[in-house]
């Protein structure tokens, strides 16, 4: 492996998304991530996902997804021999990755005390619903329990549709890039002191921090948030406005920005409009001024619309179709999916997602196919110069 994390060693003992997709950034970057499995299930991801004949071969598409750079040893931590073979794995390792629920590390021998008691330089980092400690850390969580929770669905959605559940799971990703930022940071803190550390992350409050104005204006100003749908209520005409073909995204936050879009649409007499002529106004009448937009804006189609406002300087984009976001000349010049021409196990050709930055120029190498259960026990242990445990 080549990046800023090559040399890392880091055990995977995570499921699904949050942790998965955690490790999947710092093997995108380079760490050699060990991904321990239970015998014959493995990764519960195995099993999930839209291909039900994946999912048969337990190379289901949301473990694909998440697990390339990875190799998969499967060990049984409920048995002596297995439990001390991964003992042996953490005293060598530099960051050890784990989200079970609180608690269940501990009933396995394994928690962060003793495996720090054997390698002091080792990163511990547990992912949990609810962090470790609080009177809900022994909760069960999903992705969608702790969009609930967070407050994210009371603000998803319009005043008729909320609360609504995001479309992607939001927390277990902003959970797992949280646990990715503290183990990097962690990383970097070790090599200057020498010392690991315990790192506790909780999707609950990493989701919430990250709600950035919609906490802070609560928080600081006392503004309740509420549902306002496709318009952004930090300004107007900020939100998703109807053309004659499609909708289309502007943000003309900027008193600029506005007379702009006002120039190119053909209605500069709006820019004099006492309705619309500052800021603070333009949030008071939002929806008459969404009315005369949409007016001029029906005379052309979404992407005609976006050319000439992003040619003004006026931030204008399509709202697409998943599809046609993978689609964008500009997602195929970044090289963000990568192409696998056969993974073995899946029997087929697959295509993953790297992570969403460049290193020096070039995208994350993706070297190694999502591995097949236990595909890499024996290897692992023989560089560890230990006996198989579990069989793969």
């Amino acid at each position: 492996m080549s990046g800023p994390l090559s040399g890392v060693r880091v055990l995977d003992l995570t499921n699904v998304l949050a942790g998965p997709f955690c490790t999947y950034q710092l093997a995108l970057m380079g760490a050699d991530v060990v991904k321990v499995e239970t015998p014959g299930t493995g990764d519960l991801a195995r099993q999930l996902g839209a291909d039900a004949g994946l999912s048969a071969q337990l190379m289901g598409a949301s473990f694909l997804a998440q697990n390339a750079n990875k190799r998969s040893i499967v060990l049984d931590l409920k048995s002596d021999r297995d439990r001390d073979a991964f003992l042996a794995l953490a005293g060598d390792a530099d960051v050890v990755v784990e989200n079970f629920r609180p608690g269940v590390m501990a009933r396995l021998g394994l928690d962060h005390a003793t495996l720090r008691a054997a390698s002091p330089r080792l990163i511990y980092c547990a992912i949990s619903g609810f962090g470790q400690e609080g009177p809900m850390s022994r909760a069960p969580a999903y992705d969608q329990i702790v969009q609930g929770l967070s407050g994210a669905m009371s603000i998803t959605g319009d005043a008729a549709s909320a609360p609504l559940r995001i479309g992607f799971p939001a927390c277990d990703s902003v959970g797992g890039m949280t646990a990715a930022f503290a183990i990097a940071a962690a990383l970097a803190g070790r090599a200057r002191t020498g010392e690991g550390c315990v790192l506790d992350v909780s999707m609950l409050d990493s989701t919430i921090a990250t709600m950035g104005w919609v906490v802070s204006n609560l928080l600081i100003a006392g503004a309740e948030p509420v549902p306002m749908g496709n318009d952004n209520f930090t300004a107007a005409p900020s939100g998703a406005f109807r053309t004659g073909d499609g909708l289309l995204n502007i943000a003309a936050n900027k008193q600029e920005q506005f007379a702009a879009l006002t120039r190119v649409i053909g209605r500069p007499d709006l820019a004099d409009d006492p309705r619309f002529a500052a800021r603070e106004a333009r949030k008071a009448n939002r929806a008459a001024l969404t009315a005369e937009i949409e007016a001029a804006l029906a005379t052309d189609g979404a992407a005609a619309w976006e050319v000439r406002l992003n040619a003004a300087g006026v931030p204008a984009g399509r709202v697409l179709s998943v599809a046609d976001a993978l689609a964008l000349e500009q997602v195929a010049a970044r090289e963000l999916v990568h192409d696998f021409a056969a993974v073995e196990g899946a029997e087929r050709p697959v295509s993953v997602v790297r992570g969403g930055y460049r290193v020096d120029g070039t995208a994350c190498p993706v070297h190694r196919p999502p591995p097949r259960l236990g595909e890499h026990t024996l290897e692992v242990l023989a560089e560890a110069g230990l006996a198989v445990g579990a069989a793969a």
